[in-house]
């Protein structure tokens, strides 16, 4: 399974940026997916998380501001992010907890 994330970018404070996580083969559907995403200096941490039924749940500094989905057809996970602020800058990575699959992550930069 490859994981390729997409969307990432430079976006003011307050705004908006879409991420994208397409996944190869056959087996998206069976598992649960999730975002991460690590900080300059600071370790991994868990973004949101859905399972293979659309269950969410979210880290509390993402909860009201970002929405993660899944299309089980298109074998693609995103995450909506709003409301964005400085500190949710990051390399943000998809992955495949379980079995183990990440993405390569992609850079989002929060500045004015």
């Amino acid at each position: 399974v490859q994981l390729q994330a997409s969307g990432g970018g430079l976006v003011q404070p307050g705004g908006s940026l879409r991420l994208s996580c397409a996944a190869s083969g056959s087996i998206f559907s069976i598992y649960a997916m999730a975002w991460y995403r690590q900080a300059p200096g600071k370790q991994r941490e868990s973004v949101a998380a859905i399972s293979r039924g659309g269950t969410t749940t979210y880290a509390d500094s993402a909860k009201g501001r970002f929405t993660i989905s899944r299309d089980n057809a298109k074998n693609t996970v995103y995450l909506q992010m709003n409301n964005l602020k400085p500190e949710d800058t990051a390399v943000y990575y998809c992955a495949m907890p379980r079995p183990g699959y990440w993405g390569q992550g992609t850079p989002v930069t929060v500045s004015s």
